[in-house]
């Protein structure tokens, strides 16, 4: 076997071992995703991949295995110079960081995003209680990276008109922000109960009250009006997916709009299965495309 080739089997099989992640762990990342094209799908598992276990060192997971903080800093560290190495020379160990490397390489997906990924989740280390400008670049770390990553995976090998490439930029960058606030507004009891975090501003640790609530959602539909204006500009295989990932997290926002900021000190708000799959079902086969679920 030429070294060419093993280092192609290997690629594959890292792609492979990373796939699992998002199939277990967000149904509606997974329905979205199944729809790619299959030149996007593998990437796009393997970039929620490396994210997913990034949050599981930080979000409880790590703890319940015993590890303190000082030794779940250092597994953080460690991933963060692992995936630094791994997008460098082209190869891991770690078939989850190897096969995020090889993404990353293939799209461009540059090294200021994964810096700032990372830095957002060094953050969650601790408790954490934001102010607006903390909130941002939270957000900008933990969320709009991760959408400029897909988008890198997106428009790979595909020319971009230089005046409609900041337009993409801003639209997936927004994009992901929406679905991260939609998961601050959906977990908020969790998050300070179980966490010790407060990421809105302005939430007094006593709970979120109606208005504060509804600034939230005003915040949320803003960053997807923004998103509209760009989802014209991608490929025209990768639309339907976004916008079958939108009309699922947006179906979830109006349910948290529904219901009242104090019952969500105590609710986790969900969309049943059913719900997600009809919807799903709904923009696979809409003869048309209308980004009426963005708004």
């Amino acid at each position: 076997m030429s070294r060419t080739t093993g280092l192609a089997l290997y690629d594959g099989t890292a792609r492979v071992a990373a796939a699992p992640v998002i199939r277990r762990y967000s149904t509606s990342f997974r329905l979205a995703t199944s729809l790619f094209p299959r030149r996007c799908r593998a990437a796009i598992a393997s970039i929620y991949a490396l994210v997913r276990i990034a949050d599981e060192i930080v979000d409880g997971t790590a703890a319940e295995a015993g590890l303190d903080r000082a030794a779940r800093g250092a597994v953080l560290d460690e991933l963060e110079r692992e995936t630094e190495r791994a997008v460098a020379t082209g190869f891991s160990a770690n078939l989850v960081v190897h096969a995020f490397a090889a993404v990353a390489r293939e799209a461009g997906i540059e090294s200021a995003l994964t810096r700032a990924f990372f830095a957002s989740m060094r953050r969650d280390l601790d408790d954490v209680a934001f102010d607006e400008t903390e909130y941002r670049t939270y957000v900008h770390g933990s969320a709009e990276v991760v959408g400029l990553m897909c988008l890198r995976v997106f428009l790979a090998g595909r020319p971009v008109a230089p005046e409609v490439a900041p337009r993409l930029d801003e639209g997936a960058a927004r994009l992901g922000a929406a679905f991260q606030k939609v998961n601050f507004l959906r977990d908020v009891a969790h998050d300070r109960g179980y966490l010790g975090r407060s990421y809105l501003p302005g939430v007094a640790a006593s709970g979120m009250t109606d208005e504060q609530k509804t600034a939230v959602v005003d915040d949320i539909r803003a960053d997807l009006r923004a998103a509209r204006a760009a989802v014209r500009h991608l490929p025209g295989d990768c639309r339907r997916p976004v916008l079958v990932a939108t009309a699922l997290f947006g179906e979830l926002l109006r349910r948290l709009e529904r219901t009242p900021a104090s019952r969500l000190a105590s609710t986790r708000v969900s969309v049943p299965a059913p719900v997600k799959l009809a919807l799903a079902l709904r923009w696979t086969l809409a003869p048309s495309l209308s980004t009426g679920a963005l708004s």
